[in-house]
């Protein structure tokens, strides 16, 4: 799960493997600093009213600024699914923020745009856009989820890339095009993540770092304010 504010809520969309979440509120500009959003390998389609954006794969947290405030709606895509539904590749969305109108027609884009305006649930209205959109699309590609499954369970690259009867370059030029980056950087994002949720559970830091696959404490302490920019105990508490 990423870094949140008080003001995020979430729930698990009815897209496979998608979340719909949204942050703070309608004509409420927020008070103090909202949380960075940490790498986790995943895209987003948001909404904020009148505007429809993509939230590309990360190599480092994200801190919204200022202009950021208000109501926020998002659809975040597991690994590798959204460059086919919105038809860009991953790459070339790499830690951007972009109006969807930038990757679409225009014209297209402000319809779609108008529709969650309107609707009373701009979440709902936006999952409705996102299931559209993958009722459209080919479906996600069983050799791209065999991928994370691998990298997620802590294989090398080397290893993924035999398992799916890949080269080592190919397995990164579908990389690229499907989650952004090369998969030595999709593990160590998921590695990341990991880690996160067992020392968010309590588990001791050493024991963590044994069970992620870091050399010790420190290497993980050192990954972690390398890809978050946060010491590893403030993520922990939070």
């Amino acid at each position: 799960m990423r870094s949140v504010s008080s003001a995020y809520v979430e729930r698990a969309s009815q897209l496979p493997g998608a979340v719909v979440w949204t942050r703070g509120s309608a004509g409420h500009s927020g008070d103090g600093e909202a949380a960075s959003v940490l790498p986790d390998g995943c895209m987003d389609l948001l909404w904020t009213e009148g505007r429809l954006l993509v939230s590309g794969p990360d190599t480092a947290a994200y801190r919204p600024g200022p202009g950021e405030r208000g109501l926020w709606v998002g659809v975040r895509f597991p690994p590798g699914i959204a460059p086919t539904l919105l038809s860009v590749p991953a790459h070339q969305l790499r830690d951007r923020r972009v109006d969807l109108a930038d990757l679409w027609p225009a014209s297209r884009t402000r319809r779609f745009a108008e529709r969650v305006d309107r609707a009373p649930d701009p979440a709902a209205a936006l999952e409705e856009l996102a299931l559209r959109l993958a009722a459209d699309a080919p479906p996600p590609d069983p050799l791209l989820r065999a991928v994370v499954a691998s990298l997620e369970a802590g294989r090398s690259v080397t290893a993924t890339a035999g398992s799916v009867s890949l080269g080592t370059r190919q397995l990164h030029r579908r990389s690229l095009t499907a989650f952004g980056y090369g998969p030595k950087t999709l593990a160590r994002v998921l590695r990341l993540q990991r880690a996160l949720a067992l020392a968010r559970a309590g588990v001791p830091f050493a024991e963590t770092a044994a069970r992620t696959g870091f050399a010790d404490q420190a290497h993980l302490a050192r990954d972690v304010r390398e890809l978050t920019g946060e010491p590893l105990t403030d993520l922990a508490g939070r």
